[in-house]
């Protein structure tokens, strides 16, 4: 990392006010650097340092209405105020208490979350019906897409062949989904079962109403394994071949290759199985949408808890291992740019890079532990996320972290207790999460509840081992997608792609496999991420639980959006 480019990130930051963590590279930033297998390690710029007055002209000039990798997260202060126990909410007014107290339901059993989800679709219809009877919202004459905050699609700019009703037969609701379940990845795969096992007990139990009759929620799925190319020409089929109502895509690499497509040909592809901010953007792609909490803010939690809780060994020493594609350099980047900006917290900062593909990882972490971390941060997803777990074991690097008072943390995408820490043993004892807010149904503190006991029962019906938590993913990646197309069903027109991602735009739910605290819902323009909170959990290998220790952070509404820059990289 160059002298220039260290106070070209500083530049940025003092110059938006804010610390958001990184937007992983685009498409054109993976080519360059995925077959490199170097390693850098980044210091915090001293005092001492000062851009000459050409620099500092240079970095503007270039950087002019730029972002560069920040944006997609809520501001340091609000995240690290959430981490401290400081809140500024404001208070309620009489009118929103009276709400509030009219969405009170009996969360305890499953009667009382469906009661509610019924009372929330109800109250969502009527003030979108009458926002589209007003004119405000809908589709004008002019051919625009109007919604909340501001929330605009020109459909006039949609193909000639383009329909609101594509995908919607006299029988079926055909939705498309992209996964891996082969490779390295495979394991991701089994989200799609369970979001189809969803689907099918709505179809058996409580279908979708379209013009008065059901219509069976059909799900085709595309094993990709993880390879972008695979997901272009999936897609492809999926648009041309199979005509499919809306698409769902998983990975960050592959969604960055095909959104664009998604978005040109006006096709719905809400809550994408990835938290890359890119999908923050609701501007110039307004049919993409984000479920999980994004890595930016996932990176920018890791440094506040380090602050927070390792104050008598700050500033201390940083070591990730990162997978080397757009979804790790998401939160490479993202915790380097952090760290720059907070040399008090973070003196050095390593990012050790993988190959994807990698059987073993033991060159990676021999690398790592030669750093002599005082906090070890693993950016990686799928099998890697129990490899670095029994690496960093049998390497000597836990007990080396845990001797300093340190700590090591693993993503929020490998919280999974059975695929991820059950079988490290007791090397999993004592490893962080930042968890994004995500319930584990294997987990034992959450599987007595009524909707993880009805997700698990569905399961086992259908012959899907409840014991792997993947399944119930499912469950949380299509609760918010049925409700979304419920809304849209009732609308004046009845479902149809627009009502559908004004539905989604507009939602506003009680997520039952969701930590309760955290704020599950959009707002158009405004706000452009369904999960903007996490808990912070630290692994009990005894009692396989994650113990959730102190608060529930949530910056429900705080997070920039990211309107992602593939040919430079980062957000502008």
């Amino acid at each position: 990392m160059t002298k220039r480019r260290m106070w070209r990130l500083l530049a940025l930051l003092f110059a938006f006010s804010l610390v958001a963590a990184a937007c992983g590279g685009g498409d054109d930033d993976a080519e360059d650097g995925a077959g490199e297998t170097e390693t850098e390690t980044t210091a915090a710029p001293t005092e001492g340092e000062e851009m000459d007055d050409g620099e500092m002209d240079e970095a503007d000039e270039d950087d002019e209405g730029a972002t560069g990798a920040l944006g997609g997260a809520a501001a340091e202060e609000d995240i690290e105020a959430a981490v401290a126990g400081e809140t500024d909410d404001e208070e309620m007014t009489d009118e929103e208490m009276m709400e509030e107290e009219e969405m009170m339901f009996d969360r305890s059993t499953l009667e009382g979350i469906f009661d509610e989800a019924a009372a929330r679709r109800a109250k969502s219809v009527a003030e979108l019906t009458e926002k589209i009877e007003s004119g405000e919202y809908g589709v004008g004459d002019d051919g625009i897409l109007r919604g909340p905050a501001g929330f605009e699609i020109d459909i006039s700019a949609c193909p000639d062949d383009w329909s609101d009703t594509t995908g919607i037969t006299d029988s079926q609701i055909r939705i498309g989904h992209t996964t891996a379940q082969s490779g390295n990845l495979a394991a991701y795969g089994n989200i799609a079962y369970g979001w189809e096992n969803y689907f099918n007990w709505i179809n058996d139990n409580d279908p979708i109403m379209v013009g008065g009759s059901p219509r069976e929620l059909t799900i085709i799925i595309k094993d990709d394994a993880y390879v972008a190319a695979q997901t272009i020409e999936f897609v492809d089929e999926l648009i041309e071949a199979e005509n499919v109502f809306s698409i769902l895509t998983l990975g960050s690499p592959n969604t960055l290759a095909v959104y664009d497509k998604i978005n040109e040909e006006c096709i719905p592809h809400p809550f994408v199985m990835t938290g890359h901010p890119a999908w923050g953007d609701p501007v110039n792609h307004p049919w993409t949408t984000i479920m999980q909490m994004s890595y930016s803010t996932e990176s920018i939690l890791w440094g506040a808890w380090i602050r927070e809780n390792l104050a008598d060994l700050l500033p201390v020493r940083v070591a990730g291992l990162v997978m080397d594609n757009d979804f790790g350099l998401a939160y490479e980047l993202g915790f380097e740019e952090w760290a720059h900006a907070n040399p008090d917290v973070v003196s050095e900062y390593k990012p050790v890079r993988h190959d994807p593909a990698a059987p073993t990882l033991t060159n990676e972490m021999t690398t790592i532990l030669a750093f002599e971390p005082d906090v070890f941060i693993s950016m990686t997803a799928g099998n890697p996320c129990l490899l670095a777990i029994q690496e960093a074991g049998q390497s000597g690097l836990y007990d080396d972290i845990n001797a300093k008072g340190g700590v090591l943390f693993t993503p929020s995408v490998c919280a999974g207790i059975e695929a991820y820490m059950k079988p490290a043993g007791e090397a999993a004892e004592g490893w962080w999460i930042i968890g994004g807010g995500s319930k584990d149904s294997t987990d034992p503190q959450f599987i007595e509840e009524p909707f993880i006991s009805f997700v698990n029962s569905n399961l086992e019906a259908a012959e899907l081992d409840p014991s792997v938590s993947l399944y119930a993913i499912g469950y949380t990646y299509g609760y918010p997608y049925g409700e979304a197309l419920r809304i849209a069903a009732e609308l004046p027109g009845g479902l149809t792609r627009t009502n559908f991602i004004l539905a989604v735009r507009s939602i506003d739910i009680y997520h039952p496999m969701i930590l309760d605290g955290i704020t599950t819902q959009f707002n158009g323009n405004a706000d452009a991420y369904f999960i903007e909170g996490s808990q912070f959990s630290k692994f009990d290998a005894a009692g396989q639980t994650w113990d959730i220790i102190g608060e529930v952070v949530d910056v429900n509404g705080r997070s920039s959006n990211c309107a992602w820059d593939k040919d430079n990289g980062g957000c502008r």
